[in-house]
């Protein structure tokens, strides 16, 4: 596939690592010589320097035959304009946009043909804000991920000393559980990637992937470790969008601190949330948390735009008392140095992003791509299509299905149905299958498989 990528910032140039791994024709236009350069030096992609909306720019990135042009410079305006041209001078078949501003998100009617022809929206801010949200509403998990619009959910959590399960084998998940069906998708030990067998053994720190219907979730998570206390009070260091769009998604179910600098942002704040407390001041002024009484938050969260400042703010709280600690961290080098010991979990805005727009990209009916373990693996939520003759899967029970290595199916959604694979379970046409792939240079196998087509004859 021919991508053109516009902006080699974070987004941009960790999507263009994600693709260009994959065997596709990628560009990369930005403004920066330098980055440009870095990302020429790493990867196996083009690059051009200048205004990706303008024309000339388009055109020399290849735009006459693209399959693709995905905007996510940092400019809304220069984003949607980019799509304008490409649709009326180059009838490129698809368009993807980062657009940040809500008052732009909040008008979707604008986003067609007939006006600005943006086919995805891709809105950075709100898929943080979901992925955090998320995070809260799971005290215990490390991560959170949706599929088929919230059915089932995967949930990552580390296996910790005393739990149920702890020092004992997999199949024995449905001996403590007989009425909840659940599969362990994978398991990480050591950074390293274990591939889960009815044999296998969860020993402490263990990271523990599962999957089951959203209903079994919190049955599930107890078996794995200790349950942690509800959620109640919550902390938010940081009035920007993400930290006034989580507190506007909670504040009716939290309580909800904010802690801000600026005045004029504190005043604005004040003014649009309810029931939230806003504070002017600095998150990393010992005194001001002490005041606040950190020591009796559940959560504390750290979303500036500035990663020491957010590093620094959450060390601190951790260190008065806050039970657990979430940071922001734009810098990927940075997530795991800090994820695990006081900083209980590391927020990669990127790589939460990412699976949004890989799901647009991905061959094949892929519905969602999430990354796993800040991006060693992936999840994705696949639609099988077609019958027994022109597909590779329908029709066939799991056990049969020649599946790339390193790679998993952990539950199908038919329907309204959720169904934890088993080797004996059949897949039918419009099954939305979960799969997991721990080496990503399979992914394109993994896309293969869905292809409906008379290759497959």
């Amino acid at each position: 596939m021919k991508i053109i990528i516009l902006g080699a910032g974070q987004v941009g140039g960790t999507l263009a690592e994600h693709l260009a791994s994959e065997a596709n024709d990628i560009t990369v236009v930005d403004t920066d010589g330098d980055r440009l350069r870095d990302l020429g030096d790493r990867l196996d992609i083009r690059t051009v320097q200048g205004r990706g909306s303008l024309p000339t720019v388009l055109r020399q990135a290849g735009a006459d035959d693209a399959d693709m042009l995905v905007a996510v410079t940092n400019s809304d305006e220069t984003n949607m304009v980019a799509c304008q041209v490409a649709y009326s001078l180059f009838h490129t078949p698809t368009k993807i946009a980062r657009v940040r501003e809500s008052a732009y998100l909040t008008r979707e009617e604008m986003f067609h043909n007939d006006h600005i022809p943006v086919d995805v929206l891709i809105s950075p801010e709100q898929v943080v804000t979901n992925y955090i949200k998320r995070l809260i509403e799971h005290p215990g998990a490390l991560q959170v991920i949706d599929f088929a619009d919230g059915k089932a959910q995967l949930v990552a959590v580390k296996a910790y000393y005393g739990g149920p399960l702890v020092g004992q084998q997999l199949r024995q998940i449905r001996a403590h559980m007989p009425n909840v069906d659940t599969r362990v998708a994978a398991i990480f030990r050591r950074d390293r990637p274990i591939k889960p067998q009815g044999d296998t053994v969860i020993e402490a720190d263990d990271e523990v992937f599962f999957i089951a219907a959203k209903k079994d979730i919190r049955a599930v998570m107890g078996e794995l470790r200790r349950i942690d206390e509800t959620n109640k009070r919550v902390v938010i260091a940081g009035g920007g969008q993400i930290g006034e769009r989580l507190a506007e998604a909670i504040e009716s179910r939290y309580q909800v601190k904010i802690i801000e600098m600026n005045a004029a942002r504190c005043r604005y704040l004040s003014d649009t949330l309810e029931s939230t407390v806003v504070l002017q001041g600095s998150a990393s002024d010992k005194d001001l948390m002490l005041e606040e009484n950190i020591a009796d938050a559940d959560i504390f969260l750290a979303l500036t735009n500035d990663d020491e400042a957010n590093i620094m703010s959450s060390l601190l709280a951790k260190r008065l008392g806050a039970r657990k600690v979430m940071t922001i961290i734009n810098n990927p080098a940075y997530v795991d140095l800090v994820q695990g010991g006081d900083i209980d979990i590391a927020i990669s805005p990127q790589l939460a992003t990412i699976g949004t727009l890989l799901a647009h990209v991905r061959r094949g009916d892929i519905v969602s791509v999430h990354s796993l373990r800040r991006g060693a693996a992936e999840a994705i939520e696949a639609v099988a299509h077609g019958d027994a003759k022109s597909s590779k899967v329908i029709g066939k029970a799991i056990a049969d299905i020649d599946l790339p290595p390193g790679t998993t199916i952990g539950a199908i959604i038919r329907a309204e149905q959720v169904l934890i694979a088993h080797d004996n379970t059949v897949l039918e046409t419009g099954d939305h299958v979960i799969l997991f792939v721990v080496d990503k240079k399979h992914i394109r196998d993994v896309e293969k498989l869905f292809h409906v087509g008379l290759s497959f004859f």
